[in-house]
């Protein structure tokens, strides 16, 4: 069954860092840029020095906006999305980016779900829409740079880490690029897999010889399952499986199913994580974002209405199309899906 609240994208920007090609930089990040290459990107974004992701934020903020017709003054809401370390703690970067547009006045909500953060902020938008009459046109901003203090962007995750961009506007009852729906599954039992370890108020300072960049996130993963390998390919096997599940839980939600599913857009995963993503849903990876991946790089929470604008630049999906906007985020560990009707 659709949601109460119907609300569609008026318009989106974006913004990246500088591209930069990955057989030409890899080694500056891992001894063995081999096994990099066979993630399968190509090239990544990352920003100049300076520039922050409040910079990156505002610039697509202002794009779309620009897009849309519109002035900050007509944003009734300004929900940010940020997926990798912000810049101060104890800050609110939501506060930052309105900051930055001029906004005076205009609540703004932050949501820091990690690369989930995206799903999450279309559905405050949607909840603030049914919540209050006067909430018309939202500016969701999503927003991915990596500290490389913090996490070295090419090991990490088994993606590269990018940095860019997106921001969308969206009104109450626009016909175009529909939100019909939403689900959201978390399994608690791997809120830590991921984590950065030092910095935080549990350990403020690494112990002597120790830091975030050395600190092996696969190492503590493999403790969580005693390094049995059969209960680490059980939750290889939960990934995709839990994919499939929101998916048809969005779909149903919707009064859909999946042979109405015009595309898949995954996160800018590795090729494999993108094509086992599509394997669960059941369409061929042609139909997903896995060669807008290779270009992108991994942006976080941008990455899916990234890849969004693009396909629908690029003449890959047509009005009327249902596409399922899917991800997975830790740590958490969150799955997550939200349909789109273009």
């Amino acid at each position: 069954m659709a949601t109460s609240v119907e609300m569609g994208i008026v318009a989106m920007g974006t913004s990246f860092g500088e591209q930069r090609g990955v057989p030409e930089t890899a080694g500056a990040y891992v001894p063995d840029p081999e096994a990099v290459g066979a993630l399968g990107y190509w090239t990544y974004h990352r920003v100049a020095d300076g520039v922050t992701a409040t910079d990156l934020a505002a610039e697509a903020a202002r794009e779309a906006l620009a897009n849309a017709d519109l002035d900050i003054v007509d944003i009734d809401l300004i929900v940010v999305g940020h997926s990798d370390v912000p810049e101060y703690l104890g800050w609110d970067s939501s506060a930052a980016v309105a900051r930055a547009l001029g906004a005076y006045g205009t609540p703004t909500v932050l949501c820091t779900q990690v690369c989930a953060a995206w799903s999450v902020a279309l559905d405050h938008a949607a909840g603030a829409m049914a919540l209050s009459a006067d909430t018309d046109t939202v500016l969701v901003v999503l927003v991915n740079a990596a500290s490389e203090a913090h996490t070295n962007r090419m090991d990490f995750n088994g993606a590269i880490a990018s940095d860019g961009a997106v921001a969308a506007v969206l009104r109450r009852g626009h016909p175009r690029l529909r939100r019909l729906s939403s689900a959201h599954f978390t399994n608690p039992e791997y809120a830590d897999f991921f984590r950065i370890e030092f910095g935080g108020s549990a350990a403020p300072v690494p112990p002597a010889g120790r830091d975030n960049l050395h600190a092996d996130p696969m190492v503590g993963i493999f403790r969580h399952f005693d390094r049995d390998p059969g209960r680490f390919q059980a939750f290889m096997k939960e990934i995709s499986g839990r994919i499939a599940d929101v998916v048809d839980q969005a779909l149903s939600r919707a009064g859909k199913d999946r042979t109405q599913l015009a595309r898949l857009i995954y996160l800018n995963d590795n090729q494999q994580a993108i094509r086992e993503a599509a394997d669960a849903v059941g369409l061929p990876i042609e139909r997903t974002n896995a060669e807008l991946a290779r270009e992108l790089g991994h942006m976080g929470a941008a990455d899916q209405l990234i890849c969004l604008r693009r396909h629908i630049e690029d003449g890959e999906v047509a009005p009327g199309d249902l596409v399922a906007l899917v991800g997975v985020a830790a740590p958490g560990m969150h799955w997550f899906c939200t349909l789109i009707e273009v």
